[in-house]
């Protein structure tokens, strides 16, 4: 029993070895065969006072000659032996240039392959990471966009893949065929320089699941979910889920503020949405850095500033203090916009562009 677990333990570690170093096995084969192949016909040609092989160099020169094709035909074996042995060396010279070709059209076939799925990784930074691809993820890939922003999509299917690729520019979006059980390859997508993920998975068990392996690796990424059930908020916030949408939830309130307040509810469906054109509105939020004219003022006097400077309109403050983020909606008039804080403005596309001119940042967390 002991001499058949060895014996199983040892034919299995030679297998492991041969499979993995098979390559450089027949490199060196064919290399050792070279130089035997030099030694010999110098050896034999050597020894003819008209051969013109009779040293390493002749014969090295020889090969490259004849390997490639070229055929100069300044130097050629005259010995029987020599000959038989130089007609073996260029019926073998098949052999190697199909092994050597062979090699390289499976290595550039492989290198492309990895690429095209995404093997090779991304340096995309302060993105968004997409994992789940349906018309949801689009819809929302479509606002992201839409923003200027850039996003990496995490899919279990080939087919997305090249579906993906050719829809969008690779300088907006990176794409990766990967096992979702598989959190490791997740540093392709360079999840842990992500602005957010979007966990979208067909159920909300499925996504709860993945989260709470996802923050097992990833604990610093903020994640997002869009929920079937509402009654699972507080259940994904417990789990370390930053924000939770429940989609019936925002239906229902659409679809009631449609019916008693229209007005209300179609300028409520635009201004979630990017703006599209120059008469569309958005709201946006803006980061607020030390160079930023506002900074340090107060929130009443910002207020009418924004108004005149930009044409748009402050609606409120969100204060990040100690990782908690707390959101002041029409604040107080004394209340201090400080650096670190994000101002919440309705804006239209010109006033966007202005805004990001003075504040020297874009919009967005």
């Amino acid at each position: 029993m002991i001499l058949r677990r060895k014996f199983y333990f040892w034919s299995s570690w030679m297998e492991m070895i041969r499979g993995k170093f098979k390559p450089l096995f027949v490199v060196a084969a064919i290399l050792l065969s070279y130089f035997i192949f030099i030694e010999v016909i110098i050896y034999f040609e050597s020894q003819n006072p008209d051969a013109t092989i009779i040293d390493h160099f002749s014969g090295i020169w020889y090969t490259i000659v004849t390997l490639t094709t070229v055929g100069y035909g300044d130097m050629y074996p005259v010995t029987k032996v020599g000959k038989i042995i130089g007609a073996t060396f260029v019926l073998s010279s098949f052999v190697i240039f199909g092994f050597l070709l062979g090699r390289i059209n499976q290595f550039m076939q492989d290198y492309y392959e990895e690429k095209h799925l995404g093997f090779k990784g991304t340096q995309f930074k302060h993105h968004a990471v997409i994992i789940g691809w349906n018309n949801s993820a689009q819809a929302v890939l479509e606002q992201l966009l839409g923003v200027g922003r850039r996003a990496a999509i995490v899919t279990d299917k080939k087919d997305d893949v090249d579906l993906i690729k050719e829809t969008y520019s690779p300088k907006e979006i990176f794409v990766l065929f990967a096992d979702y059980n598989n959190l490791e390859i997740l540093k392709k997508v360079n999840i842990q320089d992500s602005s957010m993920v979007f966990v979208n998975h067909p159920d909300d068990t499925a996504k709860l699941v993945h989260i709470l392996n996802l923050k097992k690796l990833y604990n610093n990424c903020r994640f997002v979910v869009s929920l079937d059930n509402a009654d699972l908020k507080s259940t994904f916030l417990t789990a370390g889920v930053t924000h939770t949408i429940a989609k019936n939830e925002i239906a229902s309130k659409l679809l009631a503020s449609y019916i008693f307040e229209p007005d209300v509810a179609a300028f409520s469906e635009e201004i979630l949405s990017y703006a599209e054109t120059e008469d569309d509105f958005d709201i946006k939020e803006y980061l607020v850095i030390e160079e930023n004219p506002h900074c340090n003022k107060k929130y009443g006097d910002a207020y009418f500033e924004f108004k005149k400077a930009y044409n748009c309109i402050l609606v409120g403050i969100s204060k990040l203090k100690n990782g908690v983020r707390t959101l002041m909606k029409n604040p107080a008039d004394d209340v201090l916009i400080e650096a670190g804080d994000y101002v919440l403005v309705i804006t239209d596309r010109d006033s966007s562009l202005l805004l990001e001119k003075d504040f020297k940042t874009q919009e967005g967390t």
